[in-house]
């Protein structure tokens, strides 16, 4: 009998740097608003980090704009909310035009629960070329109320 230990092998996971953009050197961002304390660039950069907030509660909107089209297949979203318990929903939408004209690609609602659920991370697969614009839109309770919507993590491969 010929045996052999099966070494176990993990891929990649989507949090590694591997693949995603640098969004730090290739974007320009627009934001609705914004807690100095915690900056866009704390979610777009590599590493953990404690993220973006708004400065405001209700509906925020990040975009990305590139000066060149890009070709996107992965978009990895981090959303985190270890406080109060909530219903969050996002838009995710992409122009090829310079943001004249969007195309949905989610729209999707979260139900946040400090006692379990506090963190939604996830991966987008797509296959979307010339993307000049990419915007996130963020409802951090849809029922209304005083959430302030955050983001932890935003990457784009």
């Amino acid at each position: 009998m010929r045996k052999r230990l099966i070494e176990e092998t993990r891929q990649a996971t989507s949090t590694s740097d591997e693949g995603w953009l640098d969004l730090e050197d290739l974007v320009e961002v627009e934001i609705s608003s914004e807690d100095a304390a915690h900056p866009i660039e704390l979610a777009l950069a590599h590493g953990e980090h404690a993220g973006w907030r708004a400065a405001v509660s209700g509906k925020q909107t990040i975009r990305l704009i590139f000066p060149q089209p890009q070709r996107v297949r992965r978009i990895l979203l981090s959303f985190v909310e270890e406080s109060w318990s909530r219903t969050q929903e996002y838009v995710l939408r992409w122009s090829a035009d310079k943001g004249k004209t969007y195309r949905e690609i989610v729209r999707q609602q979260w139900n946040f629960n400090p006692q379990g659920a506090s963190a939604e991370i996830e991966e987008h697969q797509v296959e979307l070329s010339g993307v000049t614009v990419l915007e996130l839109v963020i409802t951090p309770e849809i029922g209304g109320g005083d959430a302030v919507a955050s983001l932890a993590r935003l990457r784009i491969a």
